[in-house]
C-alpha cells in the first residue's frame, strides 16, 4: 500500500518504518492496533510506554487494567474494540511525542481510522484529543463532550476522555472516566447486558 522505502503498512498495520529516528533507536518493536478490523469504537491513545513497548500492545500497562475495567462496565470487553496510539513506537523516558512524530505516523493512523470505519472514536487524553481535533483542548473540561471528525472523506463522532492513567492519580476523575466509556458504548449502539454485542439498526 505504501512505498516509501522503509515503510510497510497494509492499512492498518506498520510493519517497518524509520521515519523518525529517536523513536528507531528508543522501540523494541513497533506497537500496532489491536481489537477487531471492523469494531465501532476505536481508542485513541498518545504512544506506547514501556510496558506496551515490552509486550507490543496499547494500554496493558496500569493503566490498561483501569480501561477494561471501565469497557466492563460499560459491558464490553477488549476483544470488542480496537486500541491504538497516535505514534506506534515509544518515545524515549516515555516524553510525549513531538510535532514531527505525530505528524510522521498521522497518515497511519488515519488510514486505520478509514478501514476499521468506526462508530466513533474515543481519544484518551490530551495528546490524541489535540492531534485529532487539531486545536488546543482542556480535557479535564472538556471529558465526555463530542465532536465531529473528519478523516478523508469520512465524518465520525470523537469523544473526548481523559486518559485511564489520570484516575491512579486523581481519584476523582475515575467516575467521570467510566462514565465516558459507558457513553461510548451508548453511541456505538450497545447495549447494557448485551455483551458487548452491537445494536446498530437504529443508526
Amino acid at each position: 500500500m505504501d512505498t516509501e522505502p522503509g515503510v510497510e503498512f497494509d492499512g492498518r498495520r506498520v510493519t517497518a518504518c524509520e521515519r523518525c529516528p529517536e523513536l528507531v533507536e528508543s522501540r523494541s518493536r513497533i506497537v500496532n492496533g489491536v481489537g477487531p478490523d471492523d469494531a465501532d469504537i476505536v481508542f485513541v491513545g498518545e504512544g506506547p510506554g514501556a510496558t506496551e513497548d515490552e509486550e507490543g500492545e496499547p494500554f496493558v500497562g496500569r493503566s490498561g487494567t483501569v480501561l477494561d475495567d471501565a469497557l466492563r462496565d460499560a459491558g464490553l470487553a477488549r476483544a470488542d474494540v480496537r486500541i491504538t496510539n497516535c505514534v506506534r513506537c515509544r518515545p524515549p523516558e516515555n516524553r510525549d511525542p513531538t510535532v514531527d512524530e505525530l505528524s510522521n505516523c498521522r497518515g497511519f493512523l488515519e488510514a486505520e481510522l478509514q478501514n476499521v470505519a468506526p462508530d466513533v472514536v474515543v481519544t484518551l487524553g490530551k495528546v490524541p484529543s489535540q492531534h485529532l481535533l487539531e486545536r488546543s483542548v482542556a480535557v479535564t473540561k472538556e471529558a465526555g463532550s463530542v465532536h465531529d471528525l473528519r478523516v478523508g472523506e469520512t465524518s465520525t463522532r470523537l469523544l473526548v476522555s481523559v486518559h485511564p492513567a489520570a484516575t491512579l492519580y486523581d481519584r476523582s476523575q475515575r467516575d467521570g472516566f467510566f462514565e465516558t466509556i459507558a457513553e461510548a458504548a451508548r453511541l456505538a449502539g450497545v447495549r447494557e447486558g448485551s455483551d458487548g454485542q452491537s445494536s446498530l439498526g437504529d443508526f
